[in-house]
């Protein structure tokens, strides 16, 4: 893309990293930029520094923080016999935004995936293993996508805790296979995360 000055095309080609901006999409939103105020757009810079200086990830679970802890690993009110696994933090928002999960969270940051060259040792697997073995938690409720890479996932961590007296459950199928798990209604996932079901029963014997 020929672009008429070199400072616009380093700020598209900055756009144009982010997923599902392609090079069109990513100058479509420097242009909006530019016709912004000074002062929305130092706000705009502002807000993306903080981002990275401000925010931590979560000591206990991985999940965003603004603290060494997050809140949810704060919360008294917690059930902290349970934990539920899952691939980012999207997926803790969607469960949070349900209303119907009142325990823990584990953020892997993301799937088991040969294809991808992404192994088990590149996710926090061994920080939850270590949560388990403590002794605390009596079920996980591993809550991944229905996918090929989710199932490998799951079936990898049900094999590793296999060893630990803890019940390990999944959400209810009522998310659709293949489906992402962000992108699950609130009421199909509320229901799911209640209705979950033991792993074991889903083994093929």
């Amino acid at each position: 893309m020929n672009l008429p000055s070199k400072v616009l095309e380093d700020v598209v080609h900055s756009f144009s990293q982010l997923p599902g901006i392609g090079q069109k999409s990513a100058l479509r939103l420097v242009l909006h930029l530019l016709r912004m105020q000074p002062q929305q757009v130092e706000r705009f810079g502002d807000a993306l520094l903080r981002l990275h200086k401000e925010l931590k990830y979560c000591k206990n679970c991985h999940n965003i923080a603004a603290d060494e802890i997050c809140e949810i690993c704060c919360d008294e009110k917690r059930d902290r016999k349970l934990i539920c696994v899952v691939e980012d933090i999207r997926d803790v928002i969607a469960l949070e935004n349900t209303g119907q999960y009142k325990g823990l969270y584990h953020v892997l940051g993301g799937l088991i995936s040969p294809m991808d060259g992404v192994g088990p040792s590149q996710l926090t697997i061994d920080s939850l293993t270590t949560k388990i073995g403590n002794g605390d938690i009596e079920e996980m409720v591993v809550a991944l996508s229905t996918t090929m890479e989710g199932d490998t996932t799951l079936f990898y961590l049900y094999k590793k805790i296999k060893q630990f007296d803890i019940k390990v459950s999944t959400l209810a199928r009522g998310v659709a296979i293949g489906g992402e798990l962000e992108y699950a209604d609130e009421i199909t996932l509320g229901r799911s995360i209640l209705n979950r079901v033991p792993y074991e029963n889903q083994l093929v014997k």
